[in-house]
């Protein structure tokens, strides 16, 4: 066997494991669902840290790895000094705290923001710890992200990454330090996403079957982590890493310039940044009317036309985050009519979750003309790709792998291991060269024009919501 690597994906739904060589054959896989508040508002941290253990044995069979690394969803767990957890951890939702954050008044939080890189007050961990009893906080040692939380677990040591650490917003971004003017007692150091961070514990190790002193690398966000795999080093593209929610992101090479509302984030790549933002509730929304209204028939959802037959539907059902920032709107169904069916309903939800991209995509490239490099759950099937491609009125570069923010983690686990250099030429032997969807014209001018109305129906709704208080001044983010 030649030498491999081990990732971990902590996702919404299921923690998922792979070991994958240097030439990207996967050569163990494994999977298990989640149960616990699915990444949303809360869950239990300690059953993560078992079903991220028992993911890890799965893929534990034969001869030693180079590496570890763990990707996962943005969040909050607090420790204790034994690194357990403190009450639940939040999640990409987690909205505990907000409030008190907020009454520290305007000028305290914009400067926050402004210095973290975020466009919205969205919670993070210094949100989550001020919302905590003082009982429970008084035991806190640390503030973690779920993946520095699982990598303590694993190590022994606390850290945090320079990606999962902006979403603190105690982290000065553009220095990727911790902000001085905070108390930093509670936040570990930080590391590049590519560092060796620590190695794995013999305790660890006996509940995985991975090798005592395993070096683990720092890792990072999930869709940060996609992103990076999916950009490499180019900067005349945009990657969407399109699951539950899509996260949408631009390759800079300074923090210089980054548009209104879009986030700030540090790149994988040490010394770049990216821009962007992750939408709220596309995939997910997308996957709820599926639920309910049953599967339907790509052939009958590619045959309905553009616009659905004038049904419209508003994905926001937890929210709605990159670009507008409107943490109160909420999913809607508008202009039903008895003739619509399920393949119009489903049809109106992919478009919703397009037309919600295409703002966020065409924030960051005001030209239209850089195309878009795509990757998810959403790829596989084809004419989803060809609805993307005709509702962003761009080409559509479409990743052989969905799977990046797996394939991400052991990216990083190659670059940390020294088994490679490149980030590109990781990507090149991990996902291959991705096949392109041209938009077409007559279909591009007309989702222009559907896109436009879309808008409207939208910040009517959201206008409503505003009026009987649903909104909030600072957004959401996941």
């Amino acid at each position: 066997m030649s030498a491999h690597v081990v990732a971990v994906d902590v996702g919404t739904s299921a923690v998922r494991a792979i070991a994958v060589d240097t030439g990207g054959q996967v050569l163990a896989h494994r999977r298990i669902a989640r149960t616990s508040g699915l990444g949303g508002d809360t869950f239990d941290a300690t059953e993560l840290d078992r079903d991220v253990r028992a993911a890890l044995a799965g893929v534990s069979g034969g001869p030693a790895p180079t590496a570890l690394a763990v990707a996962a969803h943005i969040g909050t767990v607090a420790v204790d000094t034994d690194h357990r957890p403190v009450g639940r951890g939040g999640g990409w939702a987690d909205s505990q705290g907000v409030p008190r954050l907020a009454a520290l008044g305007d000028p305290t939080v914009r400067r926050l923001l402004r210095t973290a890189g975020r466009p919205a007050l969205t919670g993070g961990a210094l949100a989550h710890f001020m919302g905590m009893e003082p009982g429970p906080a008084s035991t806190v040692r640390a503030l973690l992200s779920p993946k520095d939380f699982l990598v303590a677990r694993l190590t022994g040591r606390l850290t945090a990454d320079t990606i999962s650490a902006a979403y603190t917003l105690a982290s000065d971004v553009r220095r990727r330090a911790w902000n001085t003017g905070l108390d930093p007692g509670l936040l570990p150091p930080q590391s590049e996403p590519t560092s060796v961070v620590g190695t794995l514990t013999a305790e660890a190790a006996a509940a995985t079957g991975l090798p005592v002193g395993l070096p683990v690398v720092a890792g990072g966000p999930d869709g940060s982590v996609g992103i990076g795999l999916l950009l490499g080093g180019a900067d005349g593209v945009i990657a969407d890493v399109a699951g539950t929610t899509d996260v949408i992101g631009r390759l800079l090479p300074s923090p210089d310039g980054v548009p209104d509302r879009a986030v700030l984030n540090p790149s994988v790549l040490p010394g770049r940044f990216v821009a962007g933002g992750a939408t709220g509730l596309t995939g997910g929304a997308v996957a709820q009317w599926r639920s309910l209204v049953g599967a339907v028939e790509d052939e009958r959802l590619a045959a309905v036309p553009p616009g659905a037959n004038g049904l419209t539907v508003l994905p926001a059902m937890t929210g709605a985050r990159f670009p507008t920032w409107r943490s109160g709107a909420r999913g809607a169904l508008l202009g039903q009519r008895p003739g619509h069916d399920a393949a119009c309903l489903l049809r109106a939800a992919q478009e919703a979750a397009a037309f919600t991209v295409r703002e966020g995509v065409d924030l960051l490239d005001p030209t239209g003309t850089l195309p878009v490099v795509m990757a998810g759950g959403a790829t596989r099937g084809r004419h989803v790709a060809r609805l993307r491609a005709d509702i962003l009125a761009r080409p559509l570069l479409i990743s052989p792998q969905p799977d990046v923010t797996l394939l991400g983690a052991a990216a990083l686990a190659f670059l940390g291991s020294g088994l490679d250099t490149d980030l590109d030429s990781v990507r090149e032997r991990l996902i291959g060269r991705p096949r392109t969807v041209e938009p077409d014209a007559a279909r591009a001018e007309r989702y222009g024009l559907l896109h436009s109305r879309w808008r409207e129906l939208r910040d009517a709704a959201d206008s409503a919501d505003s009026v009987y208080g649903a909104d909030s001044a600072y957004g959401g983010d996941r």
